[in-house]
């Protein structure tokens, strides 16, 4: 059985996942170009934006929102969170890694959130105290504590989001590693280090929307959270490192001596 709010998430989720889906495959059957593409994307974003709203403030008539294409809306006590889809890059290439995240934050602290990529048909969710699902099936975090037999995703940063450090943080993950993977969706990162697939990742200069649902769950998950620098992450930190918490110290020690 679903809590309440789960439900309510799933709900805005399976219905505005209907035009991310119908989209997806305009954008893939076009070869359009890229001004169009950003234009088609543009209005997908806000098409599932309206979509979501429309839904979560018939249920949540007082609440805050903060959404990524829209300003706030002002309200009282709780507080929405939405990212139409995370991947946004990954839409416009037809590659199908990407999320409709909701999250809900009471008091500084992240309650509930699901992930839901349709294309996948994968519904994460998590609620505080509940556990971390993904469907039907309970996820935990992996077990793997030797570094060489671990996978690590990250953001790769592009254009002026490019940090002096990067690339050394870079070389010094990869050569300690089994690899290291790029998904394109910091949402699905944290969704797949919940449910074993990877065993930890970080990235820099992220907004709340990319990362509330997933923080929840990597920690009912079982996992850890920090900033790199081991410094504690809350919902105001723009920098995140999670893992199955037997890797973190390692992480951390490797991210900071550069």
């Amino acid at each position: 059985m679903l809590p309440p709010t789960i439900n309510i998430f799933e709900k805005a989720a399976r219905k505005a996942g209907k035009i991310l889906t119908r989209d997806f495959g305009e954008i893939e059957n076009l070869q359009i170009q890229s001004k169009s593409v950003g234009d088609f994307v543009t209005s997908t974003d806000l098409k599932i934006e309206q979509s979501l709203l429309e839904t979560l403030r018939y249920y949540y008539p007082n609440a805050n929102f903060i959404t990524e294409e829209s300003e706030p809306i002002k309200g009282e006590g709780e507080t929405i969170v939405i990212d139409p889809i995370d991947g946004t890059s990954n839409f416009i290439h037809g590659i199908p890694h990407i999320g409709i995240v909701i999250g809900k934050i009471i008091k500084d602290e992240i309650t509930d959130g699901v992930i839901f990529n349709p294309l996948m048909n994968e519904f994460y969710w998590a609620s505080s105290g509940k556990g971390a699902w993904c469907n039907n099936k309970r996820i935990r975090v992996s077990k793997r504590h030797d570094l060489s037999n671990c996978l690590i995703g990250t953001g790769a940063p592009f254009s002026d989001r490019i940090y002096d450090d990067y690339y050394k943080e870079l070389k010094n993950i990869s050569k300690l590693t089994a690899g290291v993977r790029r998904i394109g969706a910091a949402s699905i990162d944290l969704a797949y280090v919940a449910s074993g697939k990877i065993d930890g990742f970080w990235e820099k200069d992220l907004n709340l929307w990319d990362v509330c649902s997933g923080v929840l769950l990597v920690k009912e998950a079982g996992g850890r959270l920090s900033e790199p620098n081991g410094n504690n992450w809350n919902i105001k930190s723009r920098d995140i490192l999670v893992s199955n918490t037997l890797i973190h110290e390692k992480l951390i020690e490797n991210l900071t001596l550069l």
